[in-house]
């Protein structure tokens, strides 16, 4: 969700009824002045964008990113994946459906099976960067040509630095904005544009404190990048081969680990149905 001066639409509409505006759905200086002022009278930044965090607040958590809204308050069977999903990813699994869509035992099945393959079994939610140099010109060969990467191996936090500066948001490699945004959670959040996105919606400061998304919310992070990407639609169309796939390539970029996703998926549905 992002409304700002010149955006229009239906949203725009909704957000004018709701401030006692003409809904004519163009978002001009009169919108803008209107939502600054309702954002600092409820103790937000007063910046007159519509954010994930300004509309949660506005209309009591509804999320709009989805082409189709669907209604929360799906019911699991959650006790049938004890013993499959750790107990501590479970208890998150209520609130965090509840705050992004996640409305159908289809759509949990694939989420759960995506996050899990990722973080092996939900236990990895911090990006592990500790290579060799040999592994670093395989993986970033663009980014340690000749023997640079000799004087970078096995340094995660100068990896990082390199790797991820001047890009996603994050500083150049001097100011170590890279490492400190690196990847969190099951779905690994990475870049400091993506931390920012996401406090906006959370309403806590994981920029200030970027462990959170590993600590609190490798759930919610992971379920933030599905429903920002439009991934429910995606996996709404079905339980076969071909929707696992496309899942998969929305959150992989290939089809690495194809198999054992749709082995998690297949057993986590059958659980869930």
């Amino acid at each position: 969700m992002l409304l700002k001066k010149g955006s229009k639409g239906e949203d725009v509409k909704k957000l004018q009824e709701k401030l006692g505006l003409t809904a004519d759905g163009d978002f001009g200086a009169g919108t803008e002045s209107k939502v600054k002022e309702w954002q600092l009278a409820n103790g937000l930044t007063a910046d007159g964008v519509v954010g994930d965090g300004t509309w949660s607040k506005m209309f009591g958590g509804e999320i709009i990113k989805e082409d189709v809204v669907i209604p929360t308050g799906g019911v699991f069977k959650l006790e049938k994946l004890k013993g499959h999903i750790p107990d501590a990813v479970i208890a998150q699994i209520p609130d965090t459906a509840k705050k992004f869509n996640i409305t159908t035992p289809l759509r949990l099945a694939h989420f759960l099976a995506q996050c899990g393959h990722e973080s092996g079994n939900f236990k990895a939610v911090s990006e592990n960067l500790n290579y060799s140099a040999d592994g670093l010109k395989k993986i970033f060969p663009k980014y340690f040509p000749g023997n640079l990467s000799e004087s970078y191996a096995k340094n995660p936090e100068k990896i990082a630095s390199k790797v991820y500066g001047s890009r996603m948001g994050n500083g150049d490699e001097t100011t170590k904005e890279g490492y400190k945004f690196r990847g969190r959670g099951f779905l690994q959040t990475t870049g400091k544009d993506n931390y920012t996105k996401f406090t906006k919606f959370i309403g806590e400061d994981c920029v200030a404190n970027p462990d959170l998304v590993s600590t609190k919310y490798p759930l919610a992070s992971a379920a933030f990048f599905f429903e920002s990407n439009k991934l429910w639609s995606i996996c709404d169309k079905g339980a076969d081969v071909e929707t696992v796939t496309a899942v998969t390539k929305r959150v992989n970029g290939g089809t690495i680990g194809i198999e054992h996703r749709l082995q998690e998926f297949k057993k986590i549905y059958s659980l869930l149905s």
